[in-house]
């Protein structure tokens, strides 16, 4: 108990002290995360409102996807886009292995499907009546289009939201795709499980509250955004 309770103590002293080793850990999480989710939301914004608005053949096998996808392991997408950026695989010459932009690429393939899923079920959770009567107003696709963003704008920020929280806090694509460098592909999930197998349980547990917080934060975004949407 007194192990713990120092650990603790030194941990909190990293935080506030403004450990530049712990917070660079930080900066890289939370960028790389940011940067993913802007790709995703540019990608899925579009895409949630075409697949809501619109029949076409395939949709509930689209739809039946998108939901498998969601709660697929990280570890798998780690695997399979490893073996495309590896040098035995098709993109291997670019030498995007160990870069941050291959954690971007495999946390962007990660939360599209949440995003994406999320935002055709806000789509559909729109009044129908709104359709209808942007259509008998003379709107076209993209001014029907804008109407449901304005109306949706609280859900869509939502599952935008549940995206970020999904990228950050995942381990396996950024141990495979990023491989741990020190200052350059160091999350905050991989930097506690090296540090914990280090022995350095002060630094680990400074990062694990750090992420709480940032997880804390997220979450209370999202019930923000849920109870501006009521």
């Amino acid at each position: 108990m007194e192990y713990l309770l120092k650990s603790i103590i030194v941990a909190f002293q990293l935080i506030f002290s403004f450990d530049p080793a712990v917070y660079a850990v930080v900066w890289t999480s939370i960028s790389i995360s940011l940067l993913a989710v802007l790709i995703a939301a540019g990608f899925c914004i579009p895409m949630s409102l075409l697949v809501a608005l619109r029949e076409f053949p395939g949709k509930a096998l689209l739809l039946q996807t998108l939901n498998t996808l969601v709660a697929m392991p990280t570890v798998v997408v780690g695997l399979l886009l490893y073996g495309l950026l590896s040098r035995q695989g098709p993109l291997g010459e670019l030498g995007l292995l160990y870069t941050p932009t291959a954690m971007v690429m495999g946390q962007c393939v990660l939360i599209i499907p949440v995003i994406w899923s999320l935002g055709i079920s806000a789509c559909n959770s729109a009044d129908p009546r709104l359709l209808t009567t942007a259509r008998a107003m003379g709107a076209n696709p993209v001014q029907q289009g804008l109407l449901f963003l304005n109306e949706l704008r609280f859900a869509i920020m939502a599952a935008i939201v549940m995206g970020f929280g999904r990228a950050i806090g995942e381990v396996g694509i950024a141990m495979m795709l990023g491989g741990n460098i020190e200052g350059f592909t160091r999350t905050m999930t991989t930097a506690i499980a090296l540090e914990t197998s280090k022995g350095e349980f002060e630094f680990a547990l400074a990062l694990g509250a750090l992420l709480l917080l940032v997880a804390f934060t997220v979450n209370g975004l999202l019930q923000r955004f849920q109870y501006l949407n009521k």
